[in-house]
C-alpha cells in the first residue's frame, strides 16, 4: 500500500472522529442549554453558538458567584411569600415584586445585573432550561398593568421558576410542592369558598321582606 493511500486513510478517520467529537460536543451542549443553544444556532450557527457558550462560561467563572446564607435564604423565602400572597388582591404588582426580587437574589449571589443583556446572557450558563420563562415574565412585566391575569400568572411562575434555583431552594421546595401552580390555584379555590360563604351567610342573617299591605279601594 503506497504512501498516499495510508495518507487519505489517517486523513478519513480523522474527519470521522472530528465530526463524531463535533456532534457528541453539539449533543451535549443541547442537553445542557436546552432551547438556548438551539436559538444561537440560529442566530450564528453551531460554531460560534459553540465559541459563544465558551466565552459565556469564561464570563461567569470570573464573577466569583457564591451561594446564600441561611439567613438570605430564609429573607428572600418570606419576602416571596409575601409577594406571591398579593397575586388575588393585586396580581400586576405581585408580578413586579417578583421580578425585583430574582434580580435582587442574582446581584446577592454575584451575578452583574446591570446590564440587563449581559445578565440574560450570564444566567444561560447555570439557567439556560428556565431563560425561556423568564424573557417571558420580564415582556409581560413591561405591560402588566394591561396584561391579563392568566399572563400575569404565568409571568409570576416564570420568575418562581428561576429564583428558587437561584435561592438554591428549588429541590427542597419541589418535594413540598411539585406543581408550581398548585398553591396558586389553591389559593384561587379558596378565596372563592370564602366569598361563597359570606353571601350565604349574608343571606341567613337578611330580615326577611315584609309583605307591603295591598291597599283596598273604598267601595
Amino acid at each position: 500500500m503506497s504512501i498516499g493511500i495510508v495518507l487519505l486513510i489517517v486523513l478519513a478517520c480523522a474527519l470521522v472522529a472530528g465530526a463524531g467529537a463535533f456532534a457528541t460536543s453539539r449533543l451535549t451542549l443541547r442537553r445542557r442549554f436546552g432551547s438556548e443553544y438551539d436559538r444561537l444556532v440560529r442566530d450564528v450557527g453551531p460554531r460560534r453558538a459553540r465559541a459563544e457558550i465558551a466565552e459565556r462560561q469564561r464570563r461567569v467563572a470570573s464573577l466569583g458567584l457564591k451561594s446564600l446564607n441561611p439567613d438570605q435564604v430564609t429573607r428572600y423565602e418570606t419576602l416571596w411569600d409575601k409577594a406571591q400572597a398579593r397575586f388575588i388582591d393585586s396580581p400586576a404588582e405581585s408580578v413586579r415584586t417578583a421580578g425585583s426580587l430574582v434580580t435582587g437574589v442574582a446581584a446577592d449571589r454575584g451575578y452583574q445585573v446591570d446590564d440587563a443583556t449581559r445578565f440574560l446572557t450570564d444566567l444561560s450558563v447555570y439557567h439556560a432550561r428556565r431563560l425561556d420563562g423568564y424573557r417571558q415574565a420580564l415582556r409581560t412585566t413591561t405591560r402588566a398593568s394591561a396584561a391579563a391575569t392568566e399572563e400575569l400568572r404565568q409571568a409570576l411562575l416564570g420568575y418562581r421558576a428561576i429564583f428558587r434555583e437561584l435561592l438554591g431552594t428549588d429541590a427542597g421546595r419541589t418535594a413540598i410542592s411539585s406543581s408550581p401552580t398548585r398553591q396558586l390555584t389553591r389559593s384561587t379555590r379558596t378565596l372563592r369558598r370564602q366569598l361563597a360563604g359570606l353571601a350565604r351567610t349574608d343571606r341567613r342573617q337578611a330580615p326577611p321582606q315584609q309583605q307591603q299591605p295591598v291597599a283596598r279601594s273604598g267601595r
